[in-house]
């Protein structure tokens, strides 16, 4: 298999994450956090055997006392069949092979396992993304790599099915923060570990120029009438379950015992060919 593209400086994010060590800022992980207990807590079933995929295992480990942590590497260090439950926890944006990630959660599941990803989705920082582009085409007449990108909810649900996850669900909660300045946004983003780590970014300083003109290109277009700006963060979840014959089937195209129109009690009106 031709090998993926290099999306990630994981050197450069390790050291980005390492500086996270305000967990106030962390707050994104503890809503997908929160989301996944609560999701748990209606499915009606026990599981025993948890890994969780996470840069922040101190966020994730209070909730989940007996469920391995394990880092969002490119091989992630769990042995096949070894989980009924896995947790992708908020990094998958990350991922220079999302699918690959996807695969080796299914195999690390037994028959029946749920796997379950909190990622984030493509409205995230459309603001800022925005802001950045007009001003940097503006003040240099280029644009370079600086937001990781983040697929869109069909496109990641489709990684169930190509990850040959039966059942699979996705679903997307946007969340606004409110911030006093884009730049004090800029600054919890790498409080958060989320700076740019992109394998083609430019490898120096952006100009404080640039950085200027896009907090007033933000505030202008997003700001609000207490000269606050918002944020957009989509948490995007995706559910799906590893194979069995115990799952229900979907039934076979044309095996249908009754039309739709007389369970509706109207005419039903032939296309033409």
């Amino acid at each position: 298999m031709p090998t993926p593209p290099r999306l990630t400086d994981r050197h450069a994010l390790t050291l980005h994450r390492a500086r996270a060590r305000d967990d106030a800022a962390l707050f994104l992980h503890e809503t997908a956090r929160d989301d996944a207990k609560d999701r748990l807590q209606m499915v009606n079933r026990s599981f025993t055997d948890v890994a969780i995929v996470t840069p922040f295992p101190r966020i994730w480990q209070p909730a989940f006392p007996t469920a391995r942590c394990i880092p969002d590497d490119e091989v992630l260090a769990v042995e096949e069949g070894s989980c009924d439950l896995v947790i992708h926890g908020l990094c998958l944006h990350w991922a220079d092979d999302p699918v690959g990630q996807m695969i080796q959660c299914r195999r690390a599941l037994r028959p029946d396992g749920l796997c379950l990803v909190l990622t984030l989705g493509g409205q995230t920082l459309h603001q800022l993304r925005a802001a950045l582009r007009q001003a940097e085409s503006e003040l240099t007449g280029g644009l370079s790599p600086r937001v990781a990108p983040m697929g869109e909810i069909r496109d990641l649900g489709a990684l169930l099915q190509r990850a040959g996850f039966a059942l699979p669900v996705a679903d997307s909660d946007p969340l606004t923060a409110s911030y006093a300045t884009p730049l004090h946004l800029m600054r919890e983003l790498r409080a958060m570990g989320e700076s740019n780590a992109l394998a083609a970014r430019l490898r120096r300083p952006t100009r404080r120029a640039v950085l200027l003109r896009a907090a007033e290109l933000y505030t202008q277009a997003f700001g609000s009438v207490d000269g606050r700006v918002p944020a957009t963060f989509e948490i995007i979840t995706l559910t799906g379950w590893a194979p069995d014959d115990s799952q229900p089937k979907p039934l076979r195209p044309g095996s249908a015992a009754q039309r739709l129109s007389d369970a509706l009690g109207t005419a039903e009106t032939p296309l033409n060919d």
